[in-house]
């Protein structure tokens, strides 16, 4: 079998292959950050990790190149930790499984880290190479991107010395990137009570698996199943039963599209056959709903002890009717460039805490139109705050706007053609790429971002495609032998 580290280009695979036994789960980076800052190090080159954890390294123009424009080559360190309910794994302590499945390279069981391990590898190939020709490139390896963009935030301006920032944290091969959504996060807490559990009731696990899940920016459009918005249709149905919440928890992070959602009800001893069949009947709709997109989808009941409290009922009615109405999915999609989303949110975390007697709601707001994110913000927080919650927004971040007089895009369309004998697409993308951000710090940067095929980042399921990453490898380099004269 085909090891991950013997893929060509060997000095791209290879150095990914290194990442994938180093543990990097957003907020526990400092493992690959030490790991980056010794790469910069042993060749030699001026390394530095600022405050924020970011990583820079710099390296020299080869002979020759000395009059060329300086790049900075952009990918953060951390990944999303998602795994299977089943696969058992620590995303703090253990290396990610990775292997060849025909075209593709994949994980058990886990997410990969392709997104954006693959970008970091190959910026740290440029660095390690004594072969390739280019001008002044420095590497920037930002921190906890994908639970905050903390690293891009938190950048100093003054820090790096480039003009031109190539971002290697897109997604499709033959695509060139000049824009992306800006996002915003919503927090909402409902307080409750807790009621003694009836009696004559019995304990129920109700558990939604099975869903895809995937990145809530690229994979929103999919039409892909959210368990929690599936869970509280179930709720909402079963309340004329009586049916009675106890816990939930439901998705673990902002950015994923929810896979799963797992709770304990109460239910009357004498309604239990009803309750099951419901839950049947809404199984049937939503599996034909989402035949095409979720075949995998399973929404399972079984017996378990009977809890002793509840959630009390005024607050589980507020709470169900608020999820149902949340907006959830694809809002608006893009009148300036065909087939993109322009807005979108994801009702991602619906967990309760019966230490704190609270139920936490989260949901990732993204568009390429920040009145249009305002506008969404108001909604949800208007369906919240008429349930009793408290919304509190926070970590919102810019979109990058596309230049389309950009230089550096102009230089690489005409690369792209000449090498592959087609113009790539031009686009922008419904995700957060550090661009807007890190534009905002360094105004005069000419910026772009490219990448190879990734499928499904953010869930078990992704992959990245090893034909189109040779592609991604050969691109950068020649764009980096053919940068402009300063």
């Amino acid at each position: 079998m085909t090891q991950v580290k013997d893929i060509q280009p060997k000095e791209v695979w290879s150095v990914f292959n290194e990442m994938l036994q180093i543990p990097r789960p957003s907020k526990h980076e400092e493992k690959i950050e030490e790991w980056a800052v010794n790469f910069g190090k042993s060749l030699g080159f001026e390394t530095l990790k600022d405050e924020t954890g970011n990583v820079i390294i710099k390296k020299p123009a080869t002979p020759g190149m000395e009059n060329r424009k300086g790049v900075i080559l952009q990918g953060h360190l951390d990944i999303v930790p998602q795994k299977n309910s089943d696969k058992n794994h620590n995303f703090e302590t253990d290396p990610i499984e990775a292997f060849v499945d025909g075209d593709w390279v994949t994980a058990n069981g886990t997410t990969l880290g392709a997104d954006n391990g693959i970008g970091v590898a190959a910026a740290m190939a440029v660095l390690a190479s004594k072969i390739l020709k280019h001008g002044p490139v420095e590497a920037l390896l930002t921190a906890t991107e994908e639970t905050g963009m903390d690293g891009a935030n938190g950048l100093k301006a003054g820090v790096l010395d480039g003009d031109i920032l190539i971002n290697l944290d897109s997604e499709d091969e033959g695509e060139l990137y000049v824009g992306c959504a800006g996002g915003e996060d919503a927090t909402i807490t409902f307080s409750y009570s807790e009621e003694k559990t009836p009696e004559g009731f019995v304990g129920m696990n109700l558990n939604i698996i099975g869903l895809k899940g995937g990145h809530s920016g690229i994979d929103i459009p999919l039409g892909r199943g959210n368990s929690n918005k599936i869970f509280f249709r179930i709720l909402y149905a079963a309340q004329n039963l009586g049916v009675k919440l106890a816990h939930i928890n439901g998705g673990s992070l902002r950015n994923a599209i929810p896979r799963e959602t797992f709770a304990v009800v109460a239910v009357d001893k004498k309604k239990v056959a009803e309750f099951k069949a419901l839950v049947d009947k809404i199984t049937a709709d939503v599996k034909n709903e989402l035949s095409a997109t979720e075949p995998e989808l399973k929404i399972t009941v079984e017996e378990t002890d009977l809890p002793e409290v509840v959630i009390d009922t005024t607050t589980q009615t507020n709470l169900t009717a608020a999820v149902i109405a949340c907006p959830n999915g694809v809002i608006r999609m893009s009148n300036s460039m065909e087939g993109m989303v322009e807005t979108s949110t994801n009702l991602a975390i619906v967990k309760s805490n019966a230490e704190a007697k609270t139920i936490v709601c989260a949901s990732l707001m993204r568009s390429s139109v920040d009145s249009a994110r305002a506008e969404l913000a108001t909604r949800i927080k208007a369906v919240f705050e008429l349930a009793g919650a408290e919304v509190i927004f926070s970590g919102a971040y810019p979109g990058w706007k596309p230049n389309m007089d950009s230089p550096i895009l102009k230089t690489m369309q005409g690369i792209y053609n000449k090498k592959f004998g087609k113009i790539p697409e031009i686009k922008a993308i419904h995700a957060g790429l550090e661009c807007g951000i890190l534009g905002g710090t360094y105004p005069h940067w000419d910026m772009i971002s490219f990448g190879p095929t990734i499928r499904f980042p953010h869930s078990p399921d992704e992959k990245v495609n090893i034909e189109t990453v040779q592609k991604f490898w050969d691109f950068l380099v020649t764009t980096l032998e053919n940068i402009p004269e300063k």
